[in-house]
């Protein structure tokens, strides 16, 4: 999986698919599971889980049998003769409207409150995944070319401008940072223990501010807020404002535009705007 470039959270999620699909087995060698023990397994786990999580289940597997194949550890991967259940594929993200974003900043606090804001402003504008704002180290930090590097998905690496006032808390953090642990240790965001801020650590803050703002905003009470709907909310700001698709393309770090094409919904609002410009004939029906 490291050398597929998956994400230090793809693994531990890969993982504990792999031994709960192994410990469903229940002491029949994996190489001789078929198609059926993959059915079972999943059908087991889709009872309380979604269509979504039902097919990385999948993929975790099968990719739990590319390595056994690769390994010379079984000749055939039963997860590919599973098909992947269908997704609503046009589902609408959830995201904050920008005047919403901007209201939320004010709910940021805690101890390190520049820290905080730094992270939360990266994934609100700048689009960063969490694992991307957990995995930034120092020499990342473009600070000449008020810049960073983000080492995002497929070990791919991408360069994003930082917007002044980002820039300054970032400039804020790197000043304050506590000195890690480890003589070794480049990253940027820091802990009270001197170790990198974890991706929990991280969801922590950002689930903090988020309660607190719906604490005063019954309108987002029933909304499911998250890190990644900091970037859902970037995204359909950028797209809102005029920002050609294939540069969002490139600032959120897809690999494909299509990826891309799930923000560029619209909203009630615009819909009623587009309907006013209908005229029935009314005359004409008589």
């Amino acid at each position: 999986m490291k050398q597929a470039g998956y994400t230090d959270t793809t693994q531990k999620e890969y993982l504990r698919e792999a031994y709960s699909y192994l410990q469903s087995l229940e002491g029949l060698p994996a190489e001789d599971a078929g198609k059926m023990n993959v059915v079972g397994f999943l059908v087991a786990k889709q009872r309380s889980t979604g269509d979504r999580t039902r097919n990385r289940t999948l993929s975790a597997i099968r990719s739990f049998y590319v390595a056994l194949i690769d390994f010379e550890m079984a000749n055939r991967n039963p997860a590919l003769e599973v098909k992947k259940s269908k997704t609503e594929k046009n589902k609408k993200p959830v995201y904050l409207e920008e005047e919403e974003l901007v209201e939320t900043l004010q709910y940021i606090g805690g101890r390190y409150r520049s820290r905080n804001i730094a992270i939360f402003l990266l994934m609100g504008y700048c689009g960063l995944r969490v694992g991307e704002v957990h995995r930034l180290n120092l020499k990342d930090f473009k600070k000449g070319k008020e810049s960073i590097e983000v080492f995002g998905k497929g070990r791919k690496w991408n360069e994003i401008p930082v917007p002044s006032v980002l820039l300054s808390y970032l400039i804020e953090v790197e000043a304050q940072r506590i000195t890690p642990y480890s003589a070794k240790e480049d990253a940027f965001f820091v802990s009270q223990k001197g170790k990198r801020l974890s991706i929990r650590q991280i969801q922590k803050i950002v689930g903090q501010t988020f309660s607190a703002f719906k604490e005063k905003n019954p309108k987002v009470t029933d909304m499911k807020l998250s890190c990644h709907k900091l970037r859902h909310s970037f995204a359909t700001m950028l797209l809102r404002n005029g920002v050609d698709i294939r540069v969002v393309k490139e600032l959120l770090g897809h690999s494909s535009i299509e990826t891309t094409m799930i923000y560029t919904h619209v909203n009630d609002e615009q819909k009623k705007q587009a309907m006013s410009m209908v005229n029935i004939p009314l005359h004409a029906i008589g």
